[in-house]
């Protein structure tokens, strides 16, 4: 263990020599590998040195007591001190116990989020509209930024589907566990028997791509323009404004209207293609991390169902790791810390599982 962590000390003295070499600042590709890895090794260095500090504490106060020469005032300092040592260094070795564990090479990036009404109609489009919102609080709680790339609405506040990008540090890593099928069980507003409707949204969350990720040939797209128009035909553009891009070799289809110019909508458009090319791209080359995942918290699986919000019990449960809050009307204003932070926690446990097995 003590040859890896001195590996790792060594690994960020040669990065941080890297990043000060013009060969690899001027090559835009290689300097964005690097500054990644410095990101993610750079916490887990301060916490070996930290950790070895500690340790040296230890020694120091340790010599000091088997000294026969020893002043008996300074013996008695260091006496005590080393059980607060050892808490220290018990604290830190677990800290850099999770810090060790694998990282998703994306948690760190932006990401785009796409919420798509499901079964349930104008009831599934609004609950879609929820959710955005859901998500659009808790960023701007987070200190995270929300751009809307695209979106259908049905005209009465909810969407057929409406696809985001939120910037920010280390979004993809709190937003990874919301894919999949989210379920509302409620009352609709049209409803005159007081029936319980269900429902049901699908969410994706996609890590952002940047260009030197993913290469879109030219002759890959075929590009179709088109008038806009908002729900039931309202806000018709006099000029062809929304943009259509498809993807020949993956079938892959984006649309894009929400933007004023046809230039800003091409732009949102394939930014999101970028991200779903990436997004496929990995699920297919990994597929050893696919199964990991498996076993873990959620797959990632558009398809699997997630969560259920019932709102007569004001009750949210997350059926991948058996939690249930009854604190539905919190979450939906975007108090999801505690969702979420119960899904990472879990994710850790199960890495350590692994690690351990």
């Amino acid at each position: 263990m003590n040859r890896r962590l001195d590996d790792i000390l060594h690994r960020r003295q040669e990065i941080a020599e890297m990043l000060a070499d013009p060969a690899i600042t001027s090559n835009n590709k290689r300097y964005t590998e690097i500054s990644r890895e410095f990101s993610d090794i750079e916490p887990v260095a301060n916490e070996i040195v930290s950790l070895k500090k500690i340790e040296q504490q230890i020694a120091d106060n340790e010599e000091l007591l088997s000294d026969p020469d020893c002043d008996a005032e300074l013996k008695e300092l260091a006496e005590m001190e080393v059980p607060e040592l050892k808490e220290a260094l018990a604290e830190s070795n677990e800290r850099l116990r999770l810090l060790l564990l694998p990282k998703d090479p994306n948690d760190n990036r932006n990401a785009i989020l796409e919420v798509r009404a499901g079964t349930g109609g104008d009831e599934a489009a609004l609950f879609a509209a929820d959710l955005f919102r859901m998500y659009s609080r808790y960023a701007e709680r987070m200190g995270y930024k929300v751009e809307i790339l695209s979106s259908n609405s049905i005209g009465i506040g909810g969407y057929k589907e409406i696809i985001a990008q939120i910037a920010g540090k280390d979004v993809f890593s709190r937003f990874k566990f919301e894919s999949g099928v989210h379920r509302v069980q409620r009352v609709p507003s049209t409803e005159t028997q007081g029936r319980i409707h269900t429902s049901a949204c699908t969410v994706a969350i996609l890590p952002e791509a940047e260009e030197v990720d993913i290469n879109i040939r030219p002759d890959d797209i075929r590009i179709d323009v088109y008038r806009a128009s908002g729900a039931g035909g309202q806000h018709v553009n006099k000029t062809e404004s929304a943009v259509r891009i498809t993807h020949t070799p993956s079938g892959i289809v984006v649309t894009c209207q929400d933007q004023a110019s046809q230039h800003k909508n091409k732009a949102q458009a394939m930014k999101v293609l970028q991200a779903r090319l990436f997004d496929k791209e990995q699920s297919e080359a990994d597929s050893e991390r696919s199964e990991a995942r498996k076993g873990m918290v959620g797959s990632g699986d558009r398809s699997e169902r997630i969560r259920t919000y019932n709102f007569p019990q004001g009750r949210i449960t997350d059926h991948r790791i058996n939690l249930t809050l009854y604190k539905l009307e919190q979450v939906l204003n975007g108090e999801m810390d505690e969702l979420i932070d119960a899904l990472l926690t879990q994710q850790q446990a199960d890495l350590l599982a692994a690690q351990g097995a």
